[in-house]
């Protein structure tokens, strides 16, 4: 579980009682999907043919430019989780991580969820004794795409919820 029992207001959008505004929901799904699309690889190398993870990522950056609904993003998320059922390891994560991303466009705090995922993908896509390395470099690079005004809330979110992500966020 990524989600924590009492959701924080700050990833609740200001039209439903929270504090996020609009353009900072839309800059977390966008780092959301450059975090899933940077271990997509893990999983297309294993399922060229299904398409439903990188659909969650296109559907997300679709959400922010206005070109897809909420629930079609979320739907898409939920598709790409479906995809890693079957699945175990790096491809697994990878493709949690984009249904993760696809689903910032309902819930904005599942953002974490798909740097999570990412990490624990590029942490089991490493070879043997180089994983926690693995985890701590891919945790960096996306703190390095992080957008100046989001920057705070994410790293403040990371030291929150970090053991409920599995203490991905130890970088």
């Amino acid at each position: 579980m990524i989600l924590p029992k009492v959701r924080d207001p700050r990833f609740v959008t200001i039209r439903r009682g929270g504090t996020l505004t609009e353009s900072d929901h839309h800059l977390l799904a966008l780092w959301a999907a450059s975090c899933a699309e940077h271990v997509l690889p893990l999983f297309e190398s294993v399922r060229p043919d299904n398409p439903r993870p990188r659909r969650a990522i296109e559907h997300a950056r679709a959400w922010v430019r206005g070109e897809v609904t909420m629930m079609q993003a979320r739907s898409a998320g939920g598709q790409a989780m479906g995809a890693a059922r079957d699945l175990r390891g790096a491809a697994r994560h990878a493709a949690y991580a984009a249904g993760q991303a696809g689903a910032v466009a309902h819930v904005a705090a599942h953002e974490l969820g798909a740097a999570a995922y990412a990490i624990k993908a590029a942490r089991a896509a490493a070879p043997a004794g180089a994983a926690e390395a693995a985890g701590r470099l891919e945790c960096q690079w996306q703190r390095d795409q992080l957008p100046p005004s989001i920057r705070e809330l994410v790293l403040d979110d990371q030291r929150l919820r970090n053991d409920l992500c599995w203490s991905a966020f130890d970088c």
